[in-house]
């Protein structure tokens, strides 16, 4: 990994985002960090993100994989922009698809890169991996945000 300090940490220490926040008490905390061409995260769910015994809820594995897309595409748009902080992107558009139930004891590993860019925007595909299956894609769409925007300065 480049950096012991995730992604969050460096560029955005008080969000409150609910996926990737590391302000909110209550969030998921996902920390991702660049490797190579792709964005890597490992996480651990806790009971209360269950959707039934032992299984991962879908929602959960939407913000999961959200959250640690629209962070492979800030950090690409900084790095492809000579940028030394990112600009502030928002989800435009995501599709997860989900192919087995996600077990909830498993560590959950996210891997993601970008496929595609144009001026302030990126496309990401993403991984949601456990016992190295994976579980669920996501295909998203994330948007730099101009002044004015109510995330524009939200990290």
């Amino acid at each position: 990994m480049e950096n012991t300090k995730s992604l969050q940490e460096r560029y955005s220490p008080d969000s409150i985002c609910f996926g990737c926040g590391p302000a909110n008490p209550k969030g998921l905390h996902i920390n991702s960090f660049p490797e190579g061409d792709e964005v890597v995260a490992e996480w651990h769910s806790e009971d209360h993100h269950q959707a039934f015994p032992g299984m991962l809820n879908g929602g959960i594995i939407g913000a999961l994989l959200d959250c640690h897309s629209n962070w492979t595409a800030t950090y690409f748009l900084m790095k492809r922009d000579g940028k030394d902080e990112p600009d502030c992107t928002v989800t435009a558009d995501f599709h997860v698809k989900l192919f087995r139930p996600t077990p909830s004891d498993a560590t959950i590993y996210l891997r993601a890169k970008v496929v595609e860019s144009r001026e302030d925007r990126a496309t990401v595909e993403a991984q949601l991996i456990a016992n190295e299956k994976v579980c669920a894609t996501c295909l998203g769409t994330f948007v730099a945000v101009k002044e004015g925007h109510p995330a524009y300065h939200r990290w």
